[in-house]
């Protein structure tokens, strides 16, 4: 009886950090789509309700039906890009930013449709052997710089246009970190399989006494509520952005095997995975898409993060994971809930997802010196991050001019140079 006790507090507690996890990847995102959208406090509330919701059922169609891993389907760093770049240049063009958001809701669509079909006719495991564990090293470096920022810049309260570091964010930001490594390294049992649950606890915590609770406005909300179809209105599949859905599906199915390798290799000890599993996942993948645009929010992916979080933790059964994702959809139908947990100060949850993505970088070193690094290599490797880490710097206004379908190429430091290392490492083949 008590062994029975004890798993199941074990299990409750894993669900729990679970939830904390997919909640603290998905909270920051709809924030910073609303700013850039100028979208409304209650519109904002709407894309973050849809998002969590979206991100729970994701999340448990592929853990269930698709590839079947426990890997968190959230947010894509490359829609963010996306988004961004479209947000300005849907503004230069005159366009309304609802109607740039209904392009992009078509955008995803047209990403779905080629994923699904990639995993229908079972193409999408025909191009593995592009995803070599050099390639995918170099995909998973490339994600973790793109993101630091992001974490970073939250960290220290540099968000919604702050004019500079605020000390307050930043040192609780840096404790939640450092309790998080900390407990995941130097921990015993239950503390170090709990360290991002005890990290963003203590963080919250800290974080609530150093900035004690302003008075909300009171506003109504109802109990209960189902996410609204179509928010931003019907989508727009234009002929101008199918090139960016193709071109976007194939940098996802290398998103997906990065993912799928990563998790496995935590889990296994070793990559584990079969081209019937790949299919499946690119399906589901684009199956999701689909549903992200019928909810208006953005493009989710298979988060290769969730390894760090798994190597973190030492969590590594499925079952507590899926019974996060349905929790999470579940409590998004409750507006009130909603808003109490998306009230995890972004610091503290930027600061525990900067700690999952050491390990993640960790991870993609270690593909990338899984074999010697000769002239060859570092070759590939250098022009490819110079030129793909150089556009995440450069900002999206420096492309206008330029046709529409550039300008969100170009603008993707991500995409360009993931297509760079892969075009690279077949065009230039090694000597024999």
């Amino acid at each position: 009886m008590e062994n029975q006790s004890t798993h199941w507090m074990t299990e409750t507690l894993e669900t729990v950090q679970w939830f904390v996890f997919l909640l603290a990847s998905a909270v920051a995102l709809p924030i910073v789509i609303g700013s850039l959208f100028g979208l409304s406090f209650p519109e904002v509330a709407g894309l973050m309700q849809r998002t969590l919701f979206v991100v729970g059922a994701a999340s448990f169609l592929q853990g269930v039906i698709g590839h079947k891993l426990p890997i968190m389907e959230g947010p894509a760093g490359i829609w963010i890009s996306i988004f961004a770049v479209m947000a300005f240049s849907g503004k230069q063009n005159g366009d309304t930013y609802m109607e740039t958001l209904q392009v992009l809701e078509g955008t995803m669509l047209w990403t779905g449709l080629f994923l699904v079909l990639f995993g229908l006719f079972k193409l999408s495991h025909r191009v593995l052997f592009v995803f070599t564990p050099f390639v995918t090293g170099a995909f998973l470096f490339m994600l973790t710089i793109q993101l630091s920022g992001t974490f970073l810049e939250g960290m220290l309260g540099l968000q919604e246009g702050a004019e500079g570091i605020d000390g307050t964010d930043a040192w609780t930001a840096f404790v939640t970190l450092a309790l998080v490594l900390g407990l995941s390294i130097t921990g015993r049992g239950w503390m170090k399989s709990f360290a991002v649950l005890i990290g963003i606890s203590a963080g919250w915590v800290l974080y609530e006494i150093a900035v004690p609770a302003q008075g909300a406005e009171s506003t109504a909300v109802e109990w209960f509520a189902l996410p609204e179809v179509f928010a931003w209105g019907p989508p727009a599949m234009t002929l101008g952005t199918l090139p960016l859905g193709l071109i976007t599906a194939v940098i996802l199915l290398s998103n997906l095997v990065a993912s799928v390798i990563a998790v496995s290799q935590t889990i296994y000890g070793k990559p584990r995975y079969t081209y019937d599993q790949i299919n499946r996942g690119s399906g589901f993948l684009g199956l999701n898409h689909g549903l992200t645009a019928l909810f208006s929010a953005v493009a989710n992916v298979s988060l290769a993060s969730s390894s760090g979080f798994m190597q973190l933790t030492g969590q590594k059964r499925k079952q507590p994971f899926l019974y996060a994702s349905l929790l999470l959809t579940g409590l998004s139908l409750f507006p009130p809930v909603v808003r109490f947990i998306s009230s995890v100060p972004a610091p503290v949850a930027n600061a525990a997802l900067l700690a999952t993505f050491v390990q993640l970088m960790g991870l993609g070193l270690s593909n990338l010196t899984m074999e010697p690094l000769d002239q060859r290599k570092l070759t590939i490797l250098g022009l490819s991050f110079l030129l793909g880490i150089g556009l995440m710097f450069l900002p999206p206004d420096v492309f206008t001019g330029l046709p529409g379908v550039l300008q969100n190429l170009l603008s993707n430091g991500l995409l360009i140079g993931t297509v760079l290392v892969i075009t690279l490492n077949q065009l230039w083949k090694e000597p024999n």
